[in-house]
């Protein structure tokens, strides 16, 4: 047993001070005033020294693993290897669930990444369902990133749901002229960040992937209700017109990632969606796409959810910037990054927040001088993963 004590624990609604976390086994037992402390003399005592106690983060979009994987353009490390390496460093970011993203895409002549070819997102699939099975730091999931065109790979989307290897499905289409890249200067440029092309090389993508072939809303729909009879939720991607949040809708989407513009957001919101925005637009000041800037949408009332996209670093600084920078209730953006994702992907009954009878998947987050938020402990499943001890010398 655990008792983590003179911290600010941070509930749904509230901060409460002069209270301490009971942990028994794996999950939260009580939360107690600190004066009952003494009825616990054999429980082992964890000082929070002044800091917040907040519940763990839960990030339901970031593809940081395909970096981990692939370092290189032509490195392809071993797959379990880098799922072992990858939550030693979310772990330390406060992760303690994270739906690994993988992007199933189409292969052509112009892919630039290794990791996304149809054969090694398979691998990788299997080596994150194996977590469940293995020694592991966090929980491991899979968001399967299906894009529209990939109509090959439908099949294989279909066996890994069924198996039970996807925990979170979205539709993506990032055909240039529309969603997220419907500035095609963007998308050129961002091409050419990826790889050494030319102007020519850039049209001739671009052509390639307007004159494409795309799954038929009817078979979007069909996948769509495999999956949630399966209890997954699924996510529509870049919304960028009013009629698409509706059709979105009617494929029984409940989640809506990256409106592209602050009316998009506005209706998902309307429409009873919960939305999501990253992490990384917050502390750049605006999407690197020149879209939706989450900060604004917040201020909006537009925005569910925060995730760290592709810089897991992003979600304990995000939540400290909006509460300092833009004044916002420290307990709401924790939310953004706890019991409102675990919402959208059903795990609100077992994580989280700070609630008795939920995993104790736990913070302890204190603050240099500079204001920078320190972690200095990370429990999961009610066991200390890992502690973190700043020094001046």
């Amino acid at each position: 047993m655990y008792i983590i004590h003179n911290g600010k624990v941070i509930l749904e609604q509230e901060i409460l001070e002069n209270h301490a976390v009971v942990v028994e086994n794996e999950k939260i037992k009580e939360i107690i005033p600190e004066e009952k402390i003494a009825h616990f003399p054999r429980a082992n005592k964890i000082d929070a020294n002044g800091g917040f106690i907040a519940p763990g983060f839960i990030d339901i979009h970031s593809d940081y693993i395909e970096g981990i994987v692939s370092p290189r353009p032509t490195s392809m490390m071993d797959m379990d290897i880098s799922l072992r390496e990858a939550e030693k460093i979310l772990i330390s970011h406060g992760i303690t669930t994270m739906f690994h993203s993988l992007s199933f895409y189409r292969e052509d002549a112009f892919t630039h990444k290794p990791m996304r070819y149809p054969h090694n997102v398979q691998r990788l699939v299997d080596a994150i369902a194996r977590t469940h099975h293995e020694l592991h730091l966090i929980r491991h999931r899979l968001h399967a990133r299906f894009e529209v065109d990939n109509i090959d790979e439908v099949d294989s989307l279909i066996e890994n749901i069924e198996a039970g290897k996807v925990h979170l499905l979205s539709f993506m289409d990032h055909t240039p002229g529309q969603g997220q890249y419907r500035d095609l200067e963007v998308y050129s440029e961002t091409l050419k960040g990826y790889r050494d092309l030319t102007d020519s090389d850039v049209q001739t993508i671009i052509k390639e992937r307007q004159n494409g072939t795309f799954l038929t809303t009817q078979k979007i729909k069909e996948v769509a209700d495999i999956a949630i009879r399966k209890g997954i939720a699924v996510a529509s991607h870049d919304d960028d017109h009013l009629a698409k949040v509706d059709l979105v809708k009617s494929f029984g989407t409940t989640i809506s990632e990256f409106p592209i513009t602050l009316e998009v957001a506005k209706k998902a919101k309307e429409a009873g969606l919960q939305t999501v925005a990253g992490a990384p637009n917050v502390l750049l000041g605006g999407s690197h796409s020149g879209n939706l800037s989450a900060a604004e949408a917040i201020a909006h009332g537009c925005i569910d959810i925060l995730c760290s996209d592709y810089y897991p670093a992003a979600l304990l600084h995000a939540v400290f910037n909006l509460h300092e920078e833009y004044g916002y209730p420290l307990e709401d953006m924790v939310q953004m990054v706890s019991i409102n994702p675990a919402r959208a992907v059903r795990l609100d009954h077992e994580v989280g927040s700070i609630q008795p009878g939920k995993k104790a998947d736990l913070l302890l987050i204190e603050k240099m001088d500079d204001g920078y938020p320190m972690l200095t402990m990370t429990m999961v499943n009610g066991v200390v993963i890992t502690t973190t001890n700043y020094r001046l010398n």
